[in-house]
């Protein structure tokens, strides 16, 4: 087995893979001013092996294995899992940094696929903790026209699909959208989006492929561009993913890289086991933004010298009470955890819980610490000022509160970045959307929740047997 160093994982990615970025060709993502920053960042999954081994290392044969590639085989597995999503997340800044939803897929191919696809998908789990390999998963297709399946499209390419098959391979041809990591991972794995049916057939299909497959581009979005400081953008300035629209143009899969092939029954099942894990790293990732947003509402609320009001407190009990649901729902939906075809898979009930009070909250929390911050958040000096000695002595004076100029202007600083910034909006999207929308959430609630003793008991006392 391998436990790869940040520099060996960084060298791994100057492969010549095409990256497009702002229309433009990347030479070497390790190198490029916007996006090495989140290099760094997912490194931070190899670092931890040294950081924090007893979480992050594990011993399978007696050879040291990253964690993150071993499946849950217990309840207790399912909690370690959770504190090492946790654990990496806050080095992280509250962010998701990379090997975590790789894994996510590789336990959802274990759990969900059969045959030859089963197979192949042991092989490949395998080969991953042995070379200790980055993966992003590809799964939200672009989708086109969302009242019509795979097969109804106009253009049939707005779903992946298989468009040639031979003995040895199947090429396939369209673009999922959304995908994370897949600038600065080793392979590229594919999941299916949805459930489909019998005519949806060469749409139903799952594969990994390295990134520098040749026909495979990997558009990259700008939307976290710009060259931050670390007085004004604390956060965004360290923490930064890469997503990017991936586009196959008939690329050859090798059948032995294949998961899926033309099996549109295990499409729906597939793509909600990856779910299952996927949520679960949502809301054990997010625990560290949780203890972010309720310790800087406290700090800014006390450099301004409001703490004890009384509506202030109302706001703070709010937020406490937010943040510790989720994290008690987090563990409860390991502790409720199951086997599923020799992986112990998270409670979908309490994991979908779970994520969507994080996410229904989210907003009412954040418009909590932005009342808490003011006005400072938008209307605070730059970086040039501060570096400024002459300037700075004005900031000083006037911007003190209840603690030192230097330190509110830091702590507003910081809430500023996580609400009111660029990084801010792109937590609040992911709050929204990542890992599935509210109305996602609400379907699989009510689809894993079972009625039957509430229903009965009611029926026993209504009288009616």
């Amino acid at each position: 087995m391998t436990l790869r160093t940040p520099d060996e994982y960084r060298a791994g990615l100057r492969d010549g893979r095409r990256v497009v970025y702002q229309g433009e060709r990347v030479a070497d993502v390790t190198a490029h001013p916007q996006l090495a920053p989140a290099v760094g960042h997912s490194a931070l999954g190899y670092a931890i092996h040294d950081s924090h081994p007893d979480l992050a290392v594990a011993d399978v044969g007696g050879e040291p294995t990253s964690a993150f590639w071993v499946p849950p085989r217990s309840i207790d597995d399912l909690r370690r899992r959770g504190r090492l999503i946790e654990q990496v997340s806050r080095l992280g800044g509250g962010t998701i940094v990379l090997k975590e939803v790789g894994s996510d897929a590789l336990f959802a191919l274990l759990r969900a696929t059969a045959g030859q696809g089963r197979e192949n998908a042991e092989a490949f789990a395998a080969r991953v903790a042995r070379e200790d390999l980055a993966l992003a998963v590809a799964q939200t297709d672009v989708k086109g026209d969302r009242s019509l399946g795979p097969s109804a499209q106009k253009d049939p390419d707005l779903y992946l699909r298989i468009v040639d098959e031979d003995a040895d391979s199947i090429t396939v041809r369209g673009a999922k959208t959304h995908t994370s990591f897949s600038a600065n991972a080793d392979e590229i794995v594919v999941l299916p989006t949805r459930a489909m049916g019998r005519d949806d057939r060469d749409w139903a299909v799952s594969f990994a492929v390295p990134a520098d497959t040749p026909g495979l581009t990997l558009y990259v979005s700008p939307f976290s561009e710009g060259d931050p400081n670390t007085f004004e953008h604390p956060l965004s300035s360290r923490h930064k993913l890469l997503e990017s629209l991936t586009v196959f143009d008939d690329v050859r899969v090798p059948k032995d890289r294949v998961f899926l092939n033309r099996e549109p029954e295990r499409a729906g099942p597939l793509a909600l086991a990856f779910v299952d894990f996927h949520r679960f790293t949502a809301i054990n990732y997010k625990l560290p933004l949780l203890d972010m947003v309720v310790g800087s509402a406290v700090l800014m609320a006390e450099a301004n010298g409001i703490a004890k009001a009384g509506h202030v407190r109302a706001k703070l009990t709010e937020l406490i009470t937010w943040a510790e649901t989720v994290r008690s729902l987090a563990e409860l939906s390991a502790l409720r955890g199951a086997d599923d075809n020799g992986v112990f898979r998270p409670d979908p009930l309490t994991v979908n819980m779970a994520k969507y009070h994080f996410a229904h909250g989210y907003g009412a929390a954040t418009a909590h610490l932005v009342d808490l911050a003011g006005g400072l958040l938008i209307t605070g000096p730059g970086v040039g000022d501060w570096d400024n000695p002459e300037v700075r002595s004005v900031l000083e004076k006037y911007y003190a509160g209840a603690v030192p100029g230097e330190e509110r202007l830091r702590i507003a600083n910081f809430v500023s970045d996580l609400t009111a910034r660029a990084y801010g909006g792109y937590q609040r999207v992911l709050a929204t959307h990542a890992e599935g929308s509210f109305e996602a959430e609400k379907l699989q609630i009510l689809r894993e929740f079972d009625s039957t003793r509430a229903v009965a008991y009611v029926r026993d006392l209504a009288g009616l047997g």
